[in-house]
Parts: structure tokens; sequence; C-alpha cells
């Protein structure tokens, strides 16, 4: 046998050449037939993970959504194309973000991945821009991200002078060759094409101007988790940005609950930030999260190696995921219940 066992059989077969056939037998055998030893395997093997699930009455393979995040190109040159492509190798849900560097009808051209387009608080013309793009390409949702009146302060893209890629969806809007020299580009982008003023009566608006269902994203605390269902989203993403927006705001795993509580099964809540194993999805779900979303690690494998890359990374977390819910006797999604998991702070009561 080649290089290091990987795995239980191979150290079994390592066993029995190491040990004398009377004692490999003595650990190895079972009673008369060995039915029941066979059986012991063989049943886990009868039994099959169904990691699929329906998210807004979208059928996908596993609970996990690429999240809408900007400047794919920055990462790989066929930027949000590669990324949906390696989606729908996946089966599952592509959120593109309006600030992409490709446009909305390049990637809906690109593959047939089931797709959500996410805005943020956009001026009025802009957001109804994004709408009519929606519709007419296939989109089947729309993701409202509302915690960005304004840019959060990343030191890092002011140090660097970030420079924003043009922005194709904003052609024909606002320059999409805007220079600075105060700071990043990207705050440039940001005066000119966001509304301070947007709030939760303009969500009603929103509805009057499509017939996509709505997700908004950047929910954090129970009160605003029942002013969402109030305005008639369509379904809640738990999300602080990915810690691109305010500093030392609650880590999005430790509210899920409180606002899945909040909630009360009247929509779907999703969470975004921080996933980064299977195991992670599945704590997720077990407290109540529908599905998660993935930004960063998708982007690290679009930048390592393109749509394979984000193949691979997708295919990771399923497996991960698939494993989780097989070593923790779980069938299908639903079988993943709050028993599953302890807190930290139920953790902490349970040694008082």
């Amino acid at each position: 046998m080649a290089g290091e066992p990987v795995n239980i059989n191979e150290f079994e077969e390592l066993a029995r050449q190491a040990l004398p056939k009377m004692y490999y037998d003595f650990f190895a055998g079972g009673a008369e037939d060995q039915y029941t030893l066979k059986e012991n395997t063989e049943a886990f093997r009868r039994i099959t993970i169904d990691m699929s699930t329906v998210i807004l009455g979208n059928k996908t393979s596993a609970p996990i959504i690429v999240a809408p995040t900007s400047s794919h190109q920055l990462a790989h040159f066929e930027g949000e194309v590669a990324t949906a492509r390696g989606a729908a190798a996946c089966n599952v849900i592509m959120g593109l973000a309006f600030t992409s560097t490709c446009t909305v009808e390049e990637v809906a051209s690109s593959c047939n991945a089931v797709r959500f387009l996410q805005t943020f608080a956009f001026k009025r013309d802009i957001i109804e821009l994004v709408v009519r793009k929606a519709e007419s390409s296939g989109f089947r949702a729309i993701i409202l991200t509302a915690d960005t009146p304004r840019l959060g302060k990343k030191e890092a893209d002011i140090k660097n002078k970030m420079i924003a890629p043009r922005l194709g969806n904003f052609e024909g809007l606002i320059s999409t060759e805007v220079v600075s020299d105060k700071s990043s580009t990207v705050e440039a982008y940001t005066a000119e094409t966001l509304d301070p003023s947007f709030c939760w009566k303009d969500i009603a608006w929103l509805k009057s101007v499509t017939k996509l269902p709505i997700l908004i994203k950047g929910i954090l605390t129970s009160e605003d988790a029942i002013k969402a269902i109030e305005a008639g989203v369509a379904g809640i993403i738990v999300s602080n940005h990915g810690a691109r927006q305010l500093d030392y705001t609650p880590a999005t795993i430790s509210v899920l609950e409180e606002v899945v509580n909040a909630v009360q099964g009247k929509v779907p809540v999703l969470l975004d930030g921080g996933i980064r194993r299977g195991t992670d999805i599945f704590k997720a779900l077990a407290l109540g999260a529908k599905a998660v979303l993935i930004g960063r690690p998708v982007i690290y494998g679009l930048a390592a190696k393109g749509e394979s890359g984000v193949k691979q990374v997708i295919e990771m977390l399923k497996n991960e995921l698939e494993q989780t819910m097989a070593l923790a006797g779980c069938c299908n999604v639903n079988d993943i219940t709050r028993s599953h998991v302890k807190t930290e702070k139920e953790s902490f009561l349970s040694r008082m």
C-alpha cells in the first residue's frame, strides 16, 4: 500500500498484514455467519444523506447560497460569470451584486444557475433599473441590503486608495471612471448612488415596482426582524455585511436564534458571515437558519482557480456538511434540530 493510510479500511488492511492470522481474526471476527458484523457497516451504506432544500420555491442541492459580493474581476478575469458557472455546476443559488464587474445580462446568459439579484438602498431610479434587469434576465428574487446608508470605514482601502473597477451595470447612470485623489473611488461611487433616506416605508414602494420576492439583508435584532415582517419581506438574511460596515456589531451566528424566534416561521431566515466549514453550516441550521450565504470563501476559490476553484469551495462545504449530518444521524436537513447544538451561554449555565 503506497503512502500513509487515509481511512479506516486501509488501516485494517495494514493490521491484517502485520498480525498473525489468529490475532487478526480475533479482533476482526464476529459470531457464527458474521451476518451482523457485515450488517453493521452495510447498513450505513444504505442510508443516503439528502442535503437538498427549497428556498423561496427554488430547489437547491444544499442549503448554501453564493453571497452577493462585488468586483469579482479583481479576483479573476472572468469575474462573476465564472462564479455563476461554478454555482450552477454545484446546483446552488447564485447571489449577484448589482455592483458586479460583469453585467447582469452577461451573468444571466452564461449559465442556468438560479440567481438572486442584490441591490443596495440606491436612489429610486437606480433601484428601478435593478428591478427591470432582474425581471428581464430571469432572476428569481431581489436581495435588499439594508445596512449601508453610507459606506463603512475600511482603513486598508483608504490607505491603499482602493480603485474601484468599472461597474458595467452603472453604465449610463453615473460616471464609471470615477477618479478621487482624497480616498478610495469606492467611496465616490457610493456617494453618487446611495440614498441615505431610504427607510422601512420604502420597502412598500419597492414591492410596488416588482413582482419578485424581496429578501432583506442586514438584520441583527428581533426588533428589526419584526419590522421586516411587517414591511412584507419574503425572507430575512441575518448579516453584518461580512464585518465590513460597523465594527463591534455582534457575530451573526450569536444573534441568529434571536431573529429566528422573533420571526416565528413566518418567512425563511438565512445566515450570512463567518461560514468556513460544513460544521458551521450545520450549527446555523440547528439554530434555525434555512440556509447560509458564503462570500469570502467563494472569492478565495475564484482567485485561486477560477470557476473550478468556486466549484471546489462549494463542494468542500457540501461534503463537510454531509459528513457532519451522517455522523450526527441526520438523513436530511429537516432532521437537524436545536438539540444538536449547545451555545456558549448554555455551556456556561450547565457548569454552574
